[in-house]
């Protein structure tokens, strides 16, 4: 019988870290399957990053315990990123060589064996082959994607770490991209991503949302919905959008946005809700229809519960 613990890939509990007078990360508790692909969500300065690299080994944590890859987060460090490719958002390869010369500098620096062949067989299935000789500094941002994708997995690890790995490149290149990660997943690679788009989000088996070093929710992504006590409404119709300034603020409606062409209400309380659409929504050619509520929707009710720690009092 196949231990529990062994099916993880990420076991931690406690996990702190304190820059200063500061905690970055207070106190939380990952369970990660293996084979999975996890999202990291959360605001700028929430603590994605820095949890990350305590994870692959790359920060030593202050508080905590726990393993990763089956390997003890504190004392085995060195193991765990022998096993582990990280790719930070900004990139971080060489502009004056070419994808191939790139590549089988990384190889050295593993000491892969057969490099020629490991190298040729990342161009192929990373679709680089045909521009393996072309400067990394002369890549567009998606191809550049590309090729620290093809770096990070070149010595084959157990596990992917990519903070905000699609900042700035355009929705084919965050496609295909995904394409490629879901096809890694596939093959036994379990994947952790640090985004901000909720497209994204909703691409992965589980996510983990962080507000300020707080883990504030953890699990499918249906699943945050559904339990998160949220309610949404959507309006639409000619005058909808003079909806918006008078239905802000008011009890009921924590967040009025205009999306398209339709006005989108939420908040937890669903009479105050109804309340609030039939005294003052209820406008001549304005239609309401109740739908559920959005990853958006929860990643912003959610933020309203946390207290920015980053900003001195």
């Amino acid at each position: 019988m196949t231990d529990q613990a062994d099916d993880l890939a990420i076991d931690v509990k406690g996990l702190t870290k304190v820059f200063g007078a500061r905690t970055a990360v207070d106190h939380i508790d990952i369970k990660m399957p293996r084979g999975q692909v996890w999202g990291f969500l959360g605001p700028n300065g929430s603590g994605k990053t820095t949890t990350i690299r305590m994870l692959c080994g790359l920060l030593r944590a202050d508080a905590g315990e726990g393993t990763c890859l089956g390997f003890d987060i504190r004392k085995q460090s060195r193991e765990i990123k022998d096993r582990v490719g990280y790719m930070t958002q900004k990139f971080s390869y060489w502009d004056d060589l070419t994808i191939r010369e790139n590549l089988e500098f990384v190889a050295n620096l593993y000491g892969i064996p057969k490099k020629k062949t490991v190298v040729d067989k990342t161009l192929e299935t990373l679709g680089l082959s045909s521009r393996q000789h072309q400067l990394a500094g002369t890549l567009s941002g998606g191809w550049k994607q590309r090729l620290a994708l093809a770096a990070c997995t070149l010595h084959e690890p157990k596990m992917l770490m990519l903070d905000e790995p699609t900042a700035g490149v355009d929705p084919q290149a965050r496609r295909d991209f995904w394409d490629q990660i879901h096809r890694l997943s596939s093959e036994g690679l379990t994947v952790l991503v640090s985004t901000h788009y909720m497209d994204e989000a909703e691409r992965c088996d589980q996510i983990v949302y962080i507000a300020y070093g707080h883990l504030m929710a953890q699990g499918r992504v249906a699943d945050i919905i559904s339990h998160s006590g949220l309610y949404a409404f959507v309006a639409e119709g000619p005058g909808v959008r003079e909806l918006m300034e008078r239905l802000r603020g008011k009890a009921g409606a924590d967040h009025v946005a205009y999306f398209g062409n339709a006005l989108h209400v939420t908040g937890p309380n669903l009479d105050q809700l109804k309340a609030l659409i039939a005294a003052d929504g209820d406008k001549t050619g304005v239609s309401w229809r109740q739908e559920r509520p959005n990853l958006e929707d929860v990643f912003i009710h959610l933020m309203s519960q946390s207290v920015d720690t980053s900003v001195e009092a």
